[in-house]
């Protein structure tokens, strides 16, 4: 991969330098909940069943659409029509507003635990899907996903 990649462009990256711009927080496997009403977006601490709540990493990424077939998948051609959902420190969104990574991020900080230490990773709090019926998500609403 090329140096500093992550400063370039979203569309100039090449697949691979694409796929290590993401952090490894693990917030966009979490659920969300849109309120027809109001257009409101909302995270639960419910993920997605493929979810590693410790590492915080897909445990399935490369074949994740044969069990969650809406699984949406970012490219650089759909992160303008995606990047309102995603997560305010999400190093795909941050770079697609023009800013830079957090200092956290392991393209930055050199280490992946960085993340975690940092309190930005979703390690440790989430509740996987197939214990909390949909209905009930509302009751695991995050009030502030930063």
């Amino acid at each position: 991969m090329r140096p500093d990649f992550w400063k370039k462009p979203l569309k100039t990256l090449n697949k691979a330098e694409w796929e290590a711009l993401c952090d490894g927080c693990g917030k966009c496997c979490l659920n969300k909940l849109e309120y027809e009403d109001t257009g409101e977006l909302v995270f639960t601490r419910v993920a997605c069943r493929l979810l590693d709540g410790e590492t915080c990493r897909c445990t399935q990424y490369d074949i994740r659409h044969q069990f969650v077939p809406e699984c949406v998948t970012l490219k650089p051609a759909s992160i303008a029509d995606i990047a309102y959902w995603m997560p305010k420190t999400c190093a795909y969104r941050l770079r697609f507003e023009g800013k830079p990574l957090e200092n956290w991020h392991y393209l930055v900080s050199g280490s992946y635990e960085t993340v975690h230490e940092a309190g930005q990773s979703v390690r440790g709090w989430t509740v996987p899907e197939f214990e909390i019926p949909e209905e009930d998500w509302d009751d695991y609403t995050i009030e502030d996903l930063s």
